[in-house]
């Protein structure tokens, strides 16, 4: 199924979870921030969170330095 993902258009199978998808990118989940469709989700929803037709997702990660 087609979602959009930071703009660009991406294929997942069904049932895919929001953290099985960081993992297929290997983005590690506590690094990130992940708003679907205008809304920022918490990191516990990550694994029950299923991807749905057309969802946009945004994600952000997070980068140290000094």
């Amino acid at each position: 199924m087609k979602i959009i993902v930071n703009g660009e258009e991406k294929n997942v199978q069904s049932g895919t979870t929001v953290q099985t998808f960081l993992d297929m990118l290997d983005i590690e989940g506590r690094t990130v921030v992940v708003e679907r469709n205008g809304e920022i989700h918490a990191h516990s929803d990550f694994r029950t969170l299923e991807l749905c037709v057309d969802d946009q997702l945004e994600i952000v990660r997070f980068l140290g330095g000094g």
